[in-house]
């Protein structure tokens, strides 16, 4: 499937489309059809990168995984470029939006983050202070979608530590760059996103898969 129609797939919420589609590519992955190596990404989670076309991404993010710890030092309230759309394979994942303003003594400094196709991010601090507030918090589970729009500050949370799955869909918008919230005195810094060797990723495909047949506990 392209990404046109696993977008109007998302759109009809149909979400058994959507799994099937995730299980083909990490069956391929296991298999060794298929070569792709998975990412660590430092806000906690494994991304396999499935289709890159353009502004359009296609990846499966996986949690709970030896090889998905979390940086302590990176911080969790971010915005992304890019609009996205994600189905829980297994697991739960809680989005907590975050509300951000001018008003009142700032809490935060706002950060760019400019990923280089390195594998490096570059986190910069901008001019810009602000206060930020809890929103709204949205749980979703194994068969559900939700949809984050570009620019929208959120953070994103496995209650537990339970093993989750989803697969995410992204079109990046131009002119956006994404965003992360920290200290309003921390400097800026990089950071590195690690990739995982051929049998680190086929055994992490190979654990999705599994999980993505059992029945949920």
């Amino acid at each position: 499937m392209d990404y046109p129609a696993l977008e109007r797939a998302a759109r009809r919420h149909a979400t058994a489309e959507l799994t099937r589609h995730a299980v083909s590519e990490l069956d391929q992955i296991v298999s060794g059809r298929r070569t792709l190596h998975a990412v660590r990404h430092p806000l906690g989670f494994v991304c396999l990168p499935i289709l890159r076309d353009g502004d359009d991404g296609v990846c499966v993010h996986v949690f709970g995984t030896p090889e998905a710890e979390p940086d302590d030092s990176v911080p969790q309230v971010h915005c992304h470029s890019w609009d996205l759309t994600s189905t829980v394979l297994y697991g739960q994942l809680d989005n907590r939006r975050v509300h951000v303003d001018r008003t009142g003594d700032p809490t935060h400094r706002v950060f760019e983050v400019l990923s280089d196709p390195s594998g490096v991010d570059e986190v910069r601090p901008t001019e810009r202070l602000v206060r930020c507030r809890p929103g709204a918090r949205q749980t979703s589970a194994r068969g559900q979608s939700y949809a984050l729009p570009a620019g929208e500050f959120h953070t994103s949370v496995v209650p537990d530590g339970r093993p989750t799955a989803t697969l995410v869909l992204g079109r990046t918008l131009p002119g956006r760059v994404d965003l992360s919230l920290g200290p309003p005195s921390a400097p800026g810094h990089r950071m590195v996103r690690r990739t995982c060797d051929a049998t680190q990723t086929a055994r992490i495909a190979r654990a999705a898969l599994r999980r993505i047949h059992e029945p949920e506990p």
